[in-house]
């Protein structure tokens, strides 16, 4: 379902992108001709990125898309994380537990939300139900705790990740299509250059700005994509060794308890 949310993102950006280029950019009263779209008039911007073809429409869309998916894991990353910084909601609930208060933390977590209380309330709430259990012996108590644990972390882990491989990919097909459109560009003008005769300044410089547009389109997309790519990351590997972290010390504070 999500993966078709994604799809149905993606394909409408792309739709939004060739309408924007098209209707947009290449309004006719944007150009000398009109509706034919060749020659835009001086100085018009709109008009002389329409002259760069409909890669330039793909290439909106791509930005477009790397902007939403930006947005999305900025939140959801946000999230993720709960109310208070992490290390500072792990210190509370090592302490809580320290002191033995078990519905103190369970209290913290749900006032906390976020991945690392979703993951250490679930150990905790595995803690109540199997420490009044005597047919369970110390080991195979913290044995059911810690496989709650790592349910509730194989759980939340793939959320934090979630669509970056998105961002990746634009950051590679963005290139390649502007260097596409670059290709195609410079075809247009050599063919206008070598088609004999006087040289249509016209269609030598419809090339040239073909090329030209795609390339800063396809740079720009891949520009974002790499930026953000790489911040988020960096924030998804800080995160998992933190809560690897937090899990490691309140692991321990349970294992003390339950052979007590």
């Amino acid at each position: 379902m999500k993966n078709a949310i994604n799809v149905i993102i993606i394909g409408a950006e792309i739709a939004i992108g060739f309408a924007i280029w098209w209707f947009v950019m290449g309004n006719p009263a944007n150009f000398k001709d009109g509706a034919m779209r060749h020659e835009p008039l001086p100085n018009n911007i709109l008009g002389t990125i329409h002259t760069g073809g409909p890669l330039v429409a793909l290439l909106l869309a791509f930005i477009m898309i790397a902007v939403t998916f930006v947005i999305e894991r900025s939140l959801s990353i946000g999230k993720a994380e709960g109310k208070e910084k992490m290390p500072v909601f792990a210190k509370k609930v090592e302490a809580l537990l320290e002191d033995g208060d078990i519905n103190g933390a369970l209290a913290a977590c749900e006032a906390q939300r976020g991945s690392l209380a979703n993951i250490i309330r679930a150990g905790l709430e595995k803690y109540q139900t199997v420490i009044g259990n005597s047919g369970l012996d110390p080991e195979k108590k913290m044995l059911e705790i810690k496989r709650s644990i790592d349910e509730a972390v194989n759980l939340e882990t793939p959320l934090l990740e979630k669509n970056l491989v998105i961002l990746s990919t634009i950051s590679s097909v963005a290139t390649m299509i502007g260097l596409l459109g670059t290709t195609i560009g410079m075809i247009r003008s050599f063919a206008a250059l070598g088609s004999g005769g006087t040289v249509s300044a016209q269609s030598l410089s419809i090339g040239i700005s073909e090329a030209l547009y795609n390339t800063a389109g396809g740079l720009v997309g891949a520009v974002i994509c790499i930026i953000f790519y790489n911040i988020f990351t960096t924030r998804v590997d800080n995160f998992t060794y933190t809560i690897d972290e937090a899990i490691l010390n309140i692991t321990e504070i349970l294992a003390i308890k339950v052979k007590k």
